[in-house]
């Protein structure tokens, strides 16, 4: 199938997928805002930028857009340095005019230069990052009443200040995280919930609906333990100009701070990798087997980015959760992904005020496992039976990001991948293989498809190591290149051969003759 544009075709399939994958994305668009300390509006806006916008102009036709788990930790960071969410805006609109330039410039490959290690090591201290600062939210703290006392979360559990602890803490909040924690890890292992319409309902939107009930219900019995507004969503609704003063405007006056491009160049590099990244995935689960565009999937995020930045968004990124939702869900077309955005712009035009009924620490809970699938402990069982090369590079990125920050984390991660590819490159220059041939010793060296100038201590090692009368073969039948530093290793044993007794032949390797300006 080969469309140019929006299709009804396959309406019948798409709108149920697209409701399915909205009541997935809404209580994530929340909670992802939640996590990014963003305005909790800011999702919602990002869910309907990616839905309708983005969903109309992709050529990927099953993958969803929205906010995402993998740049909470890049937005949060940011929006502390920069000093307002205003200033963030702007790196946003940069980090979307940059993807577009990546785009334009067929950078869709970039995915192709980061080791896998160091991808599932960026994920992992994401979770885990993630994890941590849900936790007070889960736990029904109030953190700006801790904050007035001097303290924060951590530093009052580590210093033995319970009481401080206690007496910010909402018990009603607390209960509600712990069940609705409970609700989402039973419904996703109970075998009822596999089979039937069950099968399509979202375990974060069943959490949230009880959270929703639980509420109310102690609102009305338990009024000395209601939760009070800070406990609360709270987005605008449509009276008194309040939806109009949530979308906000960046501050282009921040044009002067260096900070406002690193951020954006983070976002642009972080975003198109963790898209490029869901689309391959995506591809993979497609019934009807379609290969997305990368270049032109990087242009409409950018374009995505660009309008987020604009009106108050949160980066966005094609997301693999609410993705593999609409192929499980039996979406066809990218018309899946703009109804799950129209539901998502009904959503806020008449169910806020139900929205604002949703208690933080049941959308903490979803986070919490959503943070649990990115650093489950699995994954650490897997990498580290892939083997030093593997585990190493993942777990320094992991280290890293936690101690310093993303960007550094991954370069820090790359640079240990790139270390293990050049100590196994190093060994792997040739093979040998020494036999006795009557009385005297046969050396056997088969150079490997690549030799370079990094391969020029082992191969020079080995030569050195050749015994005197021996009979040396140096076969290059299966080189593809070799390094002009590896020739001329070779020619200076070809030359000291004969000091040595040692009779050498040469199988396919280039002739070599030294400059007579080498020293």
């Amino acid at each position: 199938m080969k469309k140019s544009g929006l299709t009804f075709q396959y309406l019948k399939n798409d709108f149920p997928a697209g409701l399915v994958v909205f009541l997935v994305a809404l209580p994530l668009c929340l909670g992802i805002a939640l996590a990014s300390g963003a305005p909790l509006f800011a999702g919602i806006i990002t869910g309907i930028v990616g839905g309708i916008v983005v969903g109309a102009l992709n050529k990927s036709e099953l993958s969803v857009s929205g906010p995402a788990a993998g740049l909470t930790v890049i937005v949060l960071t940011a929006i502390t340095t920069l000093g307002s969410y205003q200033a963030f805006l702007f790196s946003v609109v940069i980090a979307g005019v940059l993807q577009m330039v990546f785009g334009f410039a067929k950078a869709g490959i970039i995915g192709n230069f980061f080791p896998s290690s160091v991808i599932r090591g960026m994920l992992a201290a994401i979770g885990l990052i993630m994890i941590l600062g849900q936790l007070p939210v889960f736990l029904g703290v109030d953190t700006t009443g801790l904050k007035d006392e001097g303290l924060n979360f951590f530093g009052a559990l580590t210093g033995g200040e319970t009481d401080v602890l206690l007496n910010n803490m909402n018990m009603a909040a607390l209960a509600i995280g712990v069940i609705s924690l409970l609700i989402m890890i039973g419904w996703e292992k109970a075998s009822f919930t596999k089979r039937g319409v069950l099968r399509l309902v979202p375990a974060p939107l069943v959490a949230v609906m009880f959270a929703i009930l639980g509420h109310l219900l102690v609102s009305r019995m338990l009024p000395a333990l209601a939760m009070g507004g800070s406990y609360l969503v709270n987005i605008p609704g449509l009276g008194g100009g309040e939806l109009r003063s949530a979308f906000l405007l960046p501050d282009f006056s921040q044009w002067n701070n260096p900070q406002i491009y690193t951020t954006a160049i983070t976002i642009a590099v972080i975003a198109s990798l963790e898209t490029l990244l869901s689309v391959d995935a995506v591809d993979k689960m497609d019934p009807m087997k379609r290969e997305s565009p990368r270049n032109q999937v990087l242009k409409t995020q950018g374009i995505g980015n660009l309008i987020c930045g604009l009106i108050g968004g949160l980066p966005m990124t094609a997301v693999i959760v609410r993705s593999s939702t609409n192929v499980a869900a039996g979406g066809k077309t990218r018309m899946a992904s703009v109804i799950h955005g129209a539901f998502l712009v009904l959503a806020v035009l008449a169910l806020s005020s139900l929205l604002n009924l949703i208690p933080l620490s049941a959308l903490s809970a979803v986070l919490l496992i959503v943070g649990y699938k990115l650093t489950k402990p699995a994954l650490y069982k897997m990498q580290f039976k892939l083997g030093r090369a593997q585990f190493v590079p993942f777990i320094v990125t992991v280290g890293a990001i936690l101690v310093t920050d993303l960007l550094v984390g991954i370069m820090t991660g790359i640079a240990v991948s790139v270390y293990f590819v050049l100590k196994n490159n190093y060994k792997l220059s040739h093979s040998l293989k020494q036999e006795d041939d009557q009385e005297q010793k046969v050396v056997n060296i088969h150079l490997s498809e690549h030799v370079s100038f990094l391969n020029k201590p082992v191969l020079l090692n080995t030569l050195e190591r050749v015994p005197p009368q021996s009979r040396v073969i140096i076969d290059g039948s299966r080189s593809r290149y070799i390094d002009h530093d590896a020739l001329e290793i070779i020619h200076d044993f070809k030359r000291k051969a004969s000091e040595r007794s040692i009779l050498l032949e040469l199988n396919k390797v280039p002739h070599f003759e030294l400059s007579n300006n080498a020293h």
